[in-house]
């Protein structure tokens, strides 16, 4: 008898993924993980995936949505020019941008702001410049403390996802000319002591918010009169971005934490507590009926001045969003010290009066 013809090798290898198939289905199965390991070996490709990864970053790359530590799509930009085309693309696929303006140097102080931003908005960008124009001729400009590696470091792990990082170059060009100065509520306090200080931090500021062009700016409540001048320029100037402050972030020892702290002594750093010691101690003597701000600020004084090398700049109570004196704290007020300790200048305030007035309804 004729032998039966034997079937091509392109229906034997078609009937042996039809059994294969078969097999495991009646395994619960999916066939086709096998055929995409098959193609697999057959290409030296990897199969294509269809991933929770390429669910969530999608073609818009939305990798730098999620919030979490030590983000994958972290960035370091130093151009002011990448930075723009930065914000553009985030603004192209309508993320929400959070700025937190630094000099550097950052402690738990500066993370409690980029935790804040994360909060409050998709993406943080987080500057780290020391800004030449806010320090005076005599001031710790060469000496500020300096840690860019530290700080990127820090950036990321706290959940930032950009440090913008520019030289002095970038951000003042040769012919630069233009300066913001808010007049009024930086009269008096740190302006008066240091001339042209609130001149730079409003300028850079300023730059910082065209540059980034945020929905939200963080800062730290440690730097009173600096929170209220920029909420000043931002609404004079038609910024439209949210100035958020956040409250004094302090070591265990009471001092706001700063990052001049770093240069005193163990013997200054206990010296300088006194001025938290004095301002919680006045704000427990407003709670308890005190109104004359002459004595609470008496209260602060007296501790500031049993401390031999401690040089008082000021201590003033006032209100919270004008900066002027008060002479009775009838409603919230903020009282501000600030003292040199060294050639250190530190500065520190507390509210008074917001629990008192609520007690009395």
């Amino acid at each position: 008898m004729p032998s039966k013809a034997k079937p091509s090798k392109k229906r034997r290898a078609s009937r042996a993924t039809a059994v294969k198939s078969s097999r495991a289905k009646a395994r619960g199965k999916p066939a086709h993980k096998k055929k995409a390991a098959s193609s697999r070996r057959r290409t030296g490709k990897p199969a294509r995936k269809t991933s929770k990864a390429k669910a969530k970053s999608g073609p818009k790359g939305a990798k730098a949505v999620r919030i979490s530590r030590a983000k994958p799509g972290f960035k370091l930009i130093r151009r002011v020019a990448d930075m723009k085309k930065y914000i553009a693309e985030l603004r192209r696929h309508r993320r929400s941008v959070a700025l937190v303006p630094t000099m550097g140097s950052l402690h738990d102080g500066h993370l409690a702001l980029i935790h804040e931003a994360n909060r409050l908005a998709k993406v943080v960008v987080v500057s780290v410049f020391v800004n030449p124009t806010q320090f005076g001729p005599h001031e710790d400009l060469d000496r500020y403390p300096r840690d860019p590696a530290g700080d990127r470091r820090k950036i990321r792990a706290a959940g930032g996802d950009v440090m913008f990082f520019p030289d002095t170059a970038e951000m003042y060009p040769d012919g630069f000319q233009t300066v913001v100065d808010v007049t009024e509520v930086t009269r008096d306090y740190c302006g008066a002591s240091r001339p042209g200080h609130f001149r730079g931090v409003a300028t850079v500021v300023a730059k910082l918010l065209r540059i980034v062009e945020p929905d939200v700016a963080v800062f730290g409540e440690k730097d009173y009169q600096q929170l209220i001048s920029i909420r000043r320029m931002a609404r004079d100037l038609n910024f439209d971005v949210n100035v958020v402050g956040i409250p004094t972030v302090r070591e265990e020892d009471g001092l706001a934490m700063s990052s001049r702290n770093s240069y005193l002594s163990p013997a200054q750093r206990q010296q300088a507590t006194a001025m938290f010691r004095g301002l919680r101690k006045a704000k427990r003597l407003c709670e308890s009926g005190e109104r004359d701000a002459a004595e609470l600020g008496a209260v602060v004084l007296d501790l500031l001045r049993e401390e031999r090398d401690l040089e008082i700049d000021y201590v003033a109570v006032c209100d919270p969003e004008t900066l002027e004196r008060i002479p009775e704290v009838d409603r919230e007020a903020v009282l501000l010290a600030a003292v040199s300790v060294g050639d250190t200048r530190l500065i520190d305030n507390i509210r008074l009066g917001g629990s008192t007035r609520r007690r009395r309804r």
